[in-house]
C-alpha cells in the first residue's frame, strides 16, 4: 500500500512515502521514520463535508434523514495530523468523535457527473470531523461547531484508489480502546459519485481539496485525556489525544 505522506523534519515541512520504518522524501531523501512528525497529508483549499450520510446517525441525533446531500465546510485552519492535539475549547462543554473516509481529488472538478466521479479522486484518507456538538446546536449553523482549529484530524497518510476496494471499507472509531462506531461504507445514503456531482453543481474542487463523507451511527463525547483512533479499514488508524 503506498503511504503518501507529510512531514515535519525539524523546520522543514516536506511530502513524501512512507516505506516501513523509512521515509522517502519528494526530493530523494531517505530519513528514519522515528525522527519526522507526521502533518495532515493533504493540503486542501477547502474541506467539503457532508453531513448525516448514514441513514442511522441522522436518527440518533433525531434529524430527518436527508434526501440530498448536505454540504458544510471546514476551514483548512482545522486541520491537524495523526498524532496531534485536539483542543477541547473552554466555550464548549460537549466535544464530539465523527469518524468519517475523506476523498482527495486529484484534478479539477466542476460539473462531474456521478458515473465519472472517481476519474477526479486521486485517493482516500480518513478524518475526525471534531464537533462542539453544543455549539453547532446553539448556533444552528454549523461553521462555529465544527471550524476551531485542530477540529479536523487527518491521515495518517493518504492512499491511491487503485490500491483501495471501497466498498469493502468499514469507519471503526474507539474511545480509549473502547469501539464507539463500527460501520460499512455500503451504509451511506449518498456514495462518492453522488456527493461530488451534487458539490460540483456549484462548487469548483481544485487538486488536494478533501472531502469528508460523513459518520456512521455511535458518535458521542470526548474527554480531556481521551485518545480517540479512527480506523478504516484496509487503510490505517488515525489517532488523536483531547487536550486544553
Amino acid at each position: 500500500m503506498t503511504k503518501n505522506i507529510r512531514f515535519a523534519l525539524g523546520e522543514e515541512v516536506l511530502a513524501g512515502r512512507l516505506e516501513g520504518e523509512t521515509v522517502v522524501a519528494a526530493d530523494g531523501r531517505i530519513i528514519p521514520f522515528s525522527t519526522v512528525r507526521l502533518l495532515a497529508p493533504v493540503t486542501p483549499s477547502k474541506i467539503v463535508c457532508v453531513g448525516r450520510n448514514y441513514a442511522e446517525h441522522a436518527k440518533e441525533l433525531g434529524n430527518a434523514v436527508p434526501t440530498e446531500p448536505l454540504i458544510f465546510l471546514k476551514p483548512p485552519s482545522s486541520l491537524n495530523g495523526h498524532g496531534g492535539a485536539v483542543v477541547f475549547p473552554a466555550i464548549s462543554s460537549h466535544l464530539s468523535y465523527e469518524g468519517e473516509v475523506g476523498l482527495v481529488i486529484g484534478r479539477r472538478a466542476r460539473h462531474v457527473r456521478a458515473a465519472e466521479a472517481w476519474d477526479y479522486i486521486a485517493g482516500l484518507t480518513i478524518v475526525n470531523d471534531v464537533t462542539a456538538r453544543d455549539l453547532q446546536k446553539k448556533d444552528g449553523q454549523w461553521t462555529r461547531g465544527k471550524g476551531f482549529d485542530t477540529f479536523c484530524p487527518v491521515g495518517p497518510w493518504w492512499v491511491p484508489k487503485e490500491e483501495i476496494d471501497f466498498g469493502t471499507l468499514r469507519v471503526i472509531t474507539r474511545v480509549n480502546g473502547e469501539v464507539k462506531q463500527d460501520g460499512p461504507v455500503t451504509d451511506m445514503i449518498f456514495d462518492p459519485g453522488a456527493i461530488l456531482q451534487f458539490v460540483t453543481e456549484f462548487m469548483t474542487l481544485e487538486p488536494g481539496d478533501l472531502i469528508a463523507t460523513g459518520t456512521p451511527p455511535g458518535v458521542g463525547s470526548m474527554q480531556v485525556g481521551d485518545v480517540v483512533t479512527v480506523e478504516v479499514t484496509g487503510l490505517g488508524v488515525l489517532e488523536s489525544t483531547i487536550t486544553v
